[in-house]
Order: structure tokens, then C-alpha cells, then sequence
């Protein structure tokens, strides 16, 4: 029924596009010099008060009071009040106005003025159409059934709605701050391979594809971290990079298989430098782009000012679940401790995958305010140096607000030696069938055997800073095109 009508709509709008087209008026126009935007007219009513403007923009409601009309006129600032005489514009532009339809494109040359109800607007003396919608604007957008529209159809979900054009553009902005901090620190951007011949830097499942010419598989990248750390050997000492990354994995409100990641690498530096590093920079973006450390996410004020909390993945299970992994050193051990808190893990699964399990489970829902999670079990850190105090776990700390991940980041491993016996560990689990486990990169350990610096690197999730810093429940709320199965 709701398509028959839309339908009938668009064979209205076709007619009037044939009546324009009639009148010698192209509905699929040309370039505009616009001279104003909306938010520039309201922001500066006193200067341009009586004076000549060109705006231009997408019709979002009509109202017609016989000669006098009112059309609201919506760009990417805002909107601004139309006001069409016929007296004004002559008689043929306003009989071209009545074939206008909302969602129309046009430009308006005219004075501005406010009129007696004290509303900014432009007063037309020329109306020039730009495009036809052929397709009616959905007048109920939410009430919609099928709630997934509007990541589908990200265009009409933009026009129709501020709130959502505005993430978008915090989204832009919160990027660009990204960088403006990093590259006054000395970082420089730079660019790797999205296509990898190892699937590396990560334990995830990665996109396969092949390359014809050369008659090889090729991945799409889990990760940047193995390029960049090789440009440390080379000589760059602070890297950084925005990137896409691809994982082959589930689809949720947290996670989407293709997400924007950046990385960054500073020679001569820590696991603590990072977090020095990551706090800083995640309050100053706030500041900078939203006026405040202080937001609200989904009802809970956070705190993001520096310094956040730091507390030890043992120290953490211990705090939640009471209990004392220092205290806990076999693999049947941790197994039996487990299984008495119900805490599913392999059969054969090793004293720190089940810490790492009883984290995830225990922990991670309580790390509501920021904070870092430090030193974790080397059997999940295969990338990262491990702990002179305790050989069992590693340099390694995440980030998390709200209980959830939002960076992650290491004291490198720079020895080659160990490396190589992390991958050969790494290889073992993936012929136990763990599909996530890295595989052997031995260009990777050709660089480190050239000698890599002691290193501090980063890892954060650009969509789910953006989903914090704008108070959005789903990471498709701040992709444009999040991934989906086709209709």
C-alpha cells in the first residue's frame, strides 16, 4: 500500500517535471553562485539586513497563502525562511514555484529581512530550479517499521535528519583534531598497504581475496601495525596512521567488519608514555570539539579529564571476582578456578586465556569511567615485551570506557629472537584450529633483526571514540554506510 502510494507521488512529481520542462525551465539545473548559507544569515542579521543574498538548498516544507508563500530552505547549516510574491518574482517564476515539491533543489536570490512574527528570512525577487526529487521524503522517517532504512539509505536518513548529519560532521571534525594534536607533537602521517600478503598485527579473522596478475592470495588488513612498525626500523621515529581496517568477524552495536583504527608508533618509548599519550589526547579532542571533558554516554556522565584510573588485569579480576591469579600459577589450576565460577574455556585452554576469560567476563561491564587495564598474560600479547618482574605477562595496557575497548597499546617486542618463538607459538594455536592466531611474518622478523628501538604503540578505535564523544548507542550510528546483507 505505502509503495502504491509513493508510486502515485512520483508520477505526479514526473509530471511536474514534464511542466517545467514545458516552460523551458531545465529541472536538472547548473552551477550556483551561492553568496550565503543559512547559519551565516541568521548569525549575522544585523549586517546583512536589507541586503542582496543568493542561498541555495532542498525545499523541506511548503505554505502557500494565496500570492504571499513560505518555503524553508535546508543546507548543510541549518535552514532558512523563503518568502515568494508573486508581485516579486513575476509571474511566470511563481507559476514555476507551484511545481515545486519537497525535496526539490532550487536557489533563491533575494533581500533579508525579518518579518512580523520576528522570523529571519529571505525575501525572493529570482527563483532559479536546480533538481527535481523524483521520490517523495518519508514524512514519518522513525516511525518506520523497518528501522534498518536508515542505515541503508544513509542519504534520505541525512536529509531528513539534523541529529544525524550533525554526528557526521563532529565525526569530521573529531578526525581532523586527531591529527591537528598528533602532528603537533612531531608525529607524521603516513600510508601502508591495505592489501597484505599475512594476515598480521591482530588476532582476528581476515577478508581473503586474490590477485589475478600475480596469481596470489592476498588479505585485506586486520591491522596496521607490522608496516608501521617496520618504518620505526627504518628510521621514522613517530608514525601515525588513519586507517580502514577489515575484519572478518560478527556484526553488533560495537562492531562492524570494516572500521577506521588509528595506530601510531613513537621510538624510544613505553606502554606508560601511551598512556600518558591516550588520555591527553582523547580529553583535549573533547575540549577542543565538544567544549568539555565531562560527557554524557547513554545516560552516564564520564569523565574523561587526565589522568585515568590504572589498575592490573590481576588487581581487576581480583577487585570483581575476588579472585588472586598470583596465587593461581598451573594451567589446572586456572582450568579448576574456572570451572567452580562457571567461566566457559577449551578443555586445554592455558593459565592465560583464562584470565583473559574471567577479564572479559568479570570485568569488563564494571570499567565504566576511563581506565587502563595494565599488563597482560603473554599468551594473548604475542606482539608485546613481556615483564622483567614476572615473565608470565607483558607490557601491555586498554583502554576502556564504559566497558568497552577503545584502545590498546604495548611496550613493542623488539627482540627477534622472541618473536619468532611467540609466532611458533601463535602457529601452534592455529593448527589446534584457533583461525585468529598470527601467522609467522618473516619479513616482519627480518626488519627486527635489523633492530628496532624500544617503542611504545597505540591502538584506538576511531568509531567508538566518535560513538562516545556523540552519544551514539550502535557504531552504525557513526559509519555512513555500515556493512549489511543486501535487500
Amino acid at each position: 500500500m505505502v509503495e502504491l502510494e509513493i508510486n502515485e507521488q512520483m508520477q505526479i512529481r514526473k509530471q511536474k517535471l514534464d511542466e517545467l520542462k514545458a516552460m523551458g525551465i531545465d529541472p536538472f539545473g547548473f552551477r550556483v553562485d551561492r553568496t550565503h548559507t543559512s547559519c551565516q544569515i541568521t548569525d549575522d542579521f544585523a549586517g546583512l539586513e536589507g541586503k542582496s543574498v543568493v542561498v541555495a538548498g532542498r525545499v523541506m516544507s511548503i505554505r502557500e497563502h494565496g500570492k504571499a508563500c513560505f518555503a524553508d530552505l535546508a543546507d548543510l547549516d541549518g535552514s532558512i525562511q523563503i518568502y515568494i510574491r508573486q508581485d516579486a518574482v513575476g509571474e511566470e517564476q511563481f507559476a514555476a514555484f507551484h511545481l515545486w515539491d519537497i525535496g526539490d533543489i532550487v536557489a533563491v536570490s533575494g533581500e533579508v529581512f525579518r518579518t512580523h512574527r520576528g522570523e529571519i528570512s529571505v525575501k525572493a525577487l529570482s527563483l532559479t530550479f536546480l533538481t527535481k526529487s523524483l521520490r517523495p521524503l518519508p514524512e514519518k522517517w522513525h516511525g518506520l517499521k523497518d528501522v534498518e532504512l536508515r542505515y541503508r539509505q544513509r542519504y534520505v536518513d541525512l536529509i531528513v535528519n539534523p541529529e544525524v548529519k550533525k554526528t557526521f560532521i563532529l565525526r569530521s571534525k573529531i578526525i581532523a583534531a586527531i591529527r591537528r594534536y598528533l602532528d603537533g607533537l612531531g608525529f607524521l602521517e603516513v600510508e601502508t598497504p591495505t592489501l597484505h600478503t599475512i594476515a598480521g598485527g591482530a588476532s582476528a579473522r581476515p577478508f581473503v581475496t586474490h590477485h589475478n596478475t600475480l596469481d596470489m592470495q592476498l588479505y585485506m588488513r586486520i591491522a596496521l601495525e607490522l608496516p608501521l612498525k617496520r618504518l620505526i626500523v627504518g628510521g621514522m621515529e613517530k608514525v601515525y596512521e588513519l586507517g580502514r581496517v577489515f575484519r572478518n568477524e560478527g556484526i553488533s552495536i560495537k562492531h562492524n567488519p570494516e572500521f577506521t583504527m588509528l595506530e601510531l608508533y613513537e621510538a624510544y618509548g613505553d606502554y606508560h608514555g601511551m598512556m600518558e599519550l591516550t588520555e591527553n589526547l582523547v580529553s583535549s579532542i573533547s575540549q577542543e570539539v565538544l567544549g568539555t571533558q565531562l560527557i554524557n554516554y547513554q545516560g552516564t556522565e564520564i569523565n574523561l579529564q587526565a589522568p585515568w584510573r590504572r589498575i592490573t588485569m590481576l588487581d581487576a579480576i581480583k577487585e570483581y571476582s575476588s579472585v588472586d591469579f598470583n596465587t593461581i600459577k598451573t594451567d589446572e589450576e586456572a582450568r579448576q578456578v574456572a570451572d567452580e565460577h562457571h567461566i566457559h574455556v577449551d578443555k586445554d585452554a592455558d593459565r592465560g586465556h583464562i584470565i583473559n576469560a574471567f577479564f572479559e567476563e568479570k570485568v569488563e561491564e564494571n570499567l565504566i569511567q576511563p581506565t587502563f587495564v595494565m599488563d597482560y598474560p603473554i599468551e594473548i600479547s604475542p606482539l608485546t615485551k613481556q615483564k622483567v618482574d614476572d615473565c608470565s605477562m607483558t607490557y601491555r595496557f586498554e583502554a576502556f570506557v564504559y566497558g568497552r575497548e577503545l584502545g590498546n597499546a604495548y611496550s613493542e617486542l623488539n627482540d627477534p629472537i622472541d618473536q619468532r618463538t611467540r609466532f611458533e607459538a601463535q602457529m601452534a594455536e592455529r593448527a589446534k584450529g584457533n583461525e585468529e592466531a598470527n601467522e609467522t611474518d618473516e619479513d616482519f622478523l627480518r626488519a627486527l633483526e635489523y633492530g628496532m628501538p624500544p617503542t611504545g604503540g597505540l591502538g584506538i578505535g576511531i568509531d567508538r571514540l566518535v560513538m562516545f564523544l556523540t552519544d551514539a548507542a550502535s557504531i552504525r550510528d557513526v559509519i555512513l554506510f555500515p556493512t549489511m546483507r543486501p535487500r
